[in-house]
């Protein structure tokens, strides 16, 4: 999990980062709004991520988020690549997302590693 190089967000815990994926927790202690960014469903990272995070695929997730429109809920953005996971958080304040370890660069930092299928 990597935040913008600049960003005062702290390291997450695993519990933390799940409510923060199920937006369950939205604004952090200092205030500021978390914003979590998924890839695409069909992403084999997204694939790894969804099985580490909440050990269930990520179309399986379908009656979790159509639920949870009903009350204003909506599920975290999707960008299209890891660059524009890595482009969108390196500005965005707030924004985390996940990228292969060895796609992180001085734009972002780690603030939790997770384990992804060797990814």
């Amino acid at each position: 999990m990597v935040t913008a190089a600049n960003s005062p967000l702290p390291k997450l815990t695993f519990e933390t980062l799940k409510l923060i994926y199920l937006r369950k927790i939205q604004i952090d202690a200092q205030g500021n709004h978390w914003i979590p960014i998924n890839l695409p469903i069909t992403h084999p990272l997204r694939h790894d991520f969804s099985v580490a995070l909440f050990s269930m695929l990520p179309e399986d997730q379908e009656d979790y988020w159509n639920g949870q429109y009903f009350h204003g809920i909506t599920p975290p953005p999707v960008m299209p690549s890891e660059e524009a996971v890595l482009r969108f958080i390196s500005s965005t304040p707030g924004a985390i997302g996940y990228v292969q370890h060895d796609h992180v660069d001085g734009r972002v930092k780690i603030i939790l590693n997770l384990p992804m299928g060797g990814r």
